[in-house]
């Protein structure tokens, strides 16, 4: 069986559980690590046994690598994995692929133009949320509207590079994910509005609080009403997804559900949201040993992307 060794950028979150799947995996043993912070990458290296790269551009040019992972801030996302697929690796980046469009297209080029794989994850839809909305919209009929509300209370204290506007960037680009879930269930968009609201912070460049709203009109007749914010003045989290059609209604709190058909109400359990990590990690490794086709291609997330930059500069217009 052959080995795809791996090589990571980055120490979070997204990195650490990276690292327990490739870890867990025989097919794909992890070779180094590169970080933001020597003190965080040392103590990366040292809890899954690899070694440590200071510089990822070192990291992205060594010969012992075949597959390098990107998972730090998203400012960098472009640069590292162009770098690494004009050095012959494969590329996973954790979602956006880049903050800008034209971007992101140059890097889907380029991986095609050298044969190379480029995944940018995207694994709202491998999750149970997902999964349950697919199994249940064929009994909603005709859907007319969906509302995806997220509210996020501040998790991190400032500087943190979530809040600066140039290393997070535009907050539904950074959280793709959610215009890439109503995409994935609704189709082609055809028309999109945007508003945004930030709370600046006493530091340049950083803000504490973010508000951002989106409206999408699909093709089907679908529209589509995206709510995201998070900081300081989020007193209450909240996570909330409702589609309604005219034969029932879909309703998602956390992590428990309704489906409401007339007088009958069904509830609906998601469980854990653990694992969609090793299940993308699985996916690539599939793709890359056996050619078995991965979930999602790259093309989609950019199409996504766009959507979100079209809210971005809508957003922009409005201010």
């Amino acid at each position: 069986m052959s080995l795809i060794r791996v090589g990571i950028v980055g120490t979070g979150y997204a990195a650490q559980r990276r690292a327990e799947a490739f870890g867990a995996d025989g097919r794909s043993p992890l070779i180094a690590v590169s970080g933001y912070r020597e003190s965080s990458t040392t103590s990366f290296a040292k809890q899954y046994g690899i070694e440590t790269v200071l510089d990822w551009r070192k990291l992205v040019g060594r010969e012992d690598i075949d597959l390098v992972v990107v998972c730090n801030i998203n400012r960098e996302h472009g640069a590292i994995a162009r770098a690494a697929l004009e050095a012959g690796k494969h590329v996973v980046v954790e979602y956006p692929l880049a903050l800008e469009p034209e971007t992101a297209a140059k890097l889907i080029r380029l991986a095609n133009r050298k044969g190379l794989l480029l995944h940018v994850e995207h694994i709202e839809l491998l999750g149970a949320l997902h999964k349950k909305i697919r199994e249940y919209l064929p009994q909603l009929g005709q859907i007319f509207y969906a509302r995806y509300i997220t509210l996020a209370r501040k998790r991190h204290a400032l500087p943190h590079w979530t809040y600066h506007h140039g290393d997070y960037g535009f907050p539904l680009i950074a959280a793709l994910s959610r215009v890439n879930r109503l995409i994935n269930l609704f189709g082609e968009v055809l028309q999109v509005t945007g508003e945004a609201n930030f709370q600046a912070a006493d530091l340049n460049g950083y803000y504490h609080s973010c508000l951002c709203t989106a409206q999408l009109k699909f093709q089907g007749g679908t529209v589509g009403h995206l709510i995201y914010g998070k900081g300081t003045s989020v007193i209450k989290g909240d996570r909330r997804f409702t589609i309604y059609g005219d034969r029932g209604t879909l309703e998602f709190l956390g992590n428990q559900g309704t489906f409401t058909q007339g007088k009958t109400v069904e509830t609906i359990e998601l469980g854990s949201r653990k694992g969609v990590f090793k299940q993308d990690t699985i996916a690539v490794l599939d793709y890359l040993i056996n050619e078995k086709p991965i979930y999602i291609q790259p093309e989609q997330s950019l199409y996504a992307l766009q959507i979100a930059d079209q809210i971005r500069q809508s957003a922009n217009r409005s201010r």
